[in-house]
């Protein structure tokens, strides 16, 4: 049994659009310990260094993100998350940053995740796992990367201060995954690109759907079908706050 939220488009100027999903922090569907998060094409300066508190900001580039972000904070981080990578900002008592585009004309295909953070009022960190760097499954018609926590035999090397575990999913055509879910874990699925299907629902990225997946006292699996499309989608798992 599933429960469908819905995305929204968000669009800033000419040179960013995404589609969005925030937790409606109701108690029958939520996202906990996820707050939202937007799929986004960004392809120049976007957002002025702004601040964030109280959670983490996350960033992950697709493989397919033509170039990388140019990535730095008010606590001395100056980096470039390359396509493939992902950088987290535990924000905790405040810290200031701003993330652009590394090469001019040209798109950045990434998410950024937001994500609850218990103590509010930790110090500031930045991490940062790259590409080559994150563990990934192979299965028969499916491909899973997984840059934060753990699934299976594949586990990040990020010590994240949320345990949560994000897959980045791909399933060739007309095959299908089998999704473990830990015992107590809530899980959510993204559509990226393609079609797949979940208890009989179609979920494909002009939907503006996805299913999320409620926590449960012992460990299940959740069967997902990709279309003759194939499919790409991003599963987050964790426990709710």
């Amino acid at each position: 049994m599933i429960s469908v939220l819905s995305t929204r488009v968000m669009n800033h100027g000419q040179q960013f659009r995404a589609f969005s999903l925030r937790d409606p922090n109701k108690s029958d569907v939520n996202l906990s310990p996820f707050i939202g998060v937007d799929h986004a094409w960004m392809s120049g300066p976007t957002f002025a260094p702004h601040p964030h508190a109280g959670l983490s900001a996350v960033s992950y580039l697709f493989l397919d993100s033509e170039t990388g972000i140019i990535n730095q904070d008010s606590i001395g981080t100056k980096n470039i998350i390359k396509p493939g990578g992902l950088h987290w900002t535990a924000a905790g008592k405040g810290i200031v940053h701003e993330e652009v585009p590394a090469e001019v004309g040209k798109t950045v295909h990434s998410l950024q995740i937001f994500v609850d953070l218990k103590d509010k009022t930790m110090p500031p960190q930045a991490l940062t796992i790259e590409a080559e760097d994150v563990p990934t499954l192979h299965q028969p018609g499916i491909h899973i990367r997984v840059p934060v926590g753990e699934y299976q035999d594949a586990k990040s090397s990020l010590d994240v201060p949320t345990k949560v575990t994000i897959l980045d999913i791909s399933v060739e055509p007309n095959k299908e995954i089998e999704l473990e879910i830990p015992e107590g874990q809530s899980a959510f699925l993204l559509p990226i690109f393609g079609e797949f299907s979940v208890d009989n629902h179609i979920f494909n990225l002009t939907s503006q759907q996805v299913p999320v997946v409620y926590p449960k006292p012992a460990k299940r699996v959740v069967k997902v079908s990709a279309s003759a499309l194939g499919a790409k989608f991003v599963g987050f798992l964790g426990q709710p706050s």
